[in-house]
C-alpha cells in the first residue's frame, strides 16, 4: 500500500509534470473507482492544473478550483505516460481504472491490481469534505507535530502502538509498513500499551517517527513514479522481511499474522528477545 512518503513522491513528481499543464480527457475505464458523480469526471476537462496536494494518502490535483482526488488503496498505483495510448481505454477486467489525458499528449493512469477494488476517486470542489479527509489526524510531518503534539495524541490512547499508529484519524499517513519500522527504529514492540509509554519513550517513538518517514520522502525524491515501490521495498529493514537477519543485531525477524495483514519485527530490538505471540500461525499448525 502507497504511504505517506510514496504519496508525498507522487506528489512532487506530479507537481513537476502536471502544474500549468491542460487537461484534455478524464477517461474512466472502472466505474466503480467513482466515489462522487458531481460534478462530473468531464468538468475537469479544459481546465489547467494548478496545484498538487496531499492529505494524509489522498493525492489531491487542483484544477482551477475543481480537485480531483485519489486514494490508491492497497493496490493502485499511478504510471506515468510521456505518451498515452490513441483512443478510449476499453473498460474490462484488467487493473486500468482511470485515465487522464493532458493537452500535450502525456498524461497518467490509475490503476489497480488484484481483485479487492478499493482505489477511490472524487471530483469536488471542497477536498475536506470527503469523508476519509475530514477523518484525518495530524499529518506528522506538518511543522507543528512535535513531540508534544504526539505525547498529547497518544494520552487519549489506551491500545497497541502499532494500531495507534496506524490510525489515521490519530495520525495522518501512517499505514502497516512504516509502522513497522518506526517501532524497529523507536526499539519498541508493536503490543506496547500507549498508555504505558513513559516520557523518554515518547520522545524516542516522535525521533524515530520523523526520521523514519523523513528518510523514506528523502529517498523517494526524485524517483520516477515507475520506481517508487522498488524504492520504498529497497528501504525497508524489518516490513516485509521475515526471516532475514535484523540490519542492526542480526537476530531473525520475525513475523505476527492476522486475517488480512501480518506485522514484522526484531525481537533482540524490540521485545528483549521473546516472540510475540501468533495466535493465528499458532491454529494453523495444530
Amino acid at each position: 500500500m502507497p504511504e505517506l512518503p510514496e504519496v508525498e513522491a507522487l506528489r512532487a513528481f506530479l507537481t513537476e509534470h502536471l502544474v500549468g499543464r491542460g487537461i484534455a480527457r478524464v477517461l474512466p475505464a472502472a466505474v466503480s473507482v467513482l466515489k462522487t458523480y458531481d460534478p462530473p469526471l468531464t468538468a475537469l476537462e479544459g481546465r489547467t492544473v494548478t496545484a498538487v496536494a496531499r492529505h494524509g494518502k489522498f493525492l489531491d490535483v487542483d484544477a482551477d478550483g475543481l480537485h480531483l482526488v485519489t486514494h490508491l488503496a492497497r493496490a493502485g498505483w499511478l504510471q506515468w505516460k510521456d505518451r498515452l495510448p490513441d483512443g478510449a481505454p476499453r473498460p474490462g477486467k484488467g487493473p486500468l481504472a482511470l485515465r487522464v489525458a493532458l493537452e500535450t499528449g502525456e498524461g497518467f493512469d490509475l490503476t489497480e491490481a488484484g481483485t479487492q477494488k478499493r482505489l477511490a476517486v472524487y471530483v469536488t470542489e471542497k477536498p475536506e469534505e470527503i469523508p476519509g479527509i475530514a477523518r484525518l489526524g495530524p499529518d506528522p510531518l506538518a511543522p507543528d507535530f512535535d513531540e508534544a503534539r504526539l505525547a498529547e495524541l497518544l494520552a487519549g490512547e489506551r491500545r497497541q502502538i502499532k494500531g495507534a499508529l496506524r490510525d489515521q484519524s490519530l495520525i495522518a499517513g501512517i499505514g502497516n509498513a512504516y509502522s513497522d519500522e518506526i517501532l524497529h527504529a523507536a526499539r519498541m514492540s508493536p503490543f506496547r500499551l500507549t498508555s504505558s509509554l513513559t516520557k523518554e519513550e515518547v520522545h524516542g517513538l516522535h525521533v524515530a517517527l520523523l526520521a523514519t518517514l523523513n528518510e523514506a520522502v528523502e529517498r523517494s525524491r526524485g524517483v520516477a513514479a515507475g520506481r517508487l515501490k522498488a524504492e520504498k521495498r529497497s528501504g525497508l529493514r524489518v516490513h516485509g522481511r521475515t526471516g532475514e537477519p535484523c540490519p542492526v543485531c542480526g537476530d531473525t525477524i520475525r513475523e505476527v499474522s492476522f486475517a488480512d495483514s501480518s506485522l514484522q519485527y526484531c525481537p533482540t530490538c524490540q521485545t528483549g528477545g521473546k516472540p510475540l505471540a501468533d495466535r493465528r500461525m499458532s491454529r494453523l499448525l495444530k
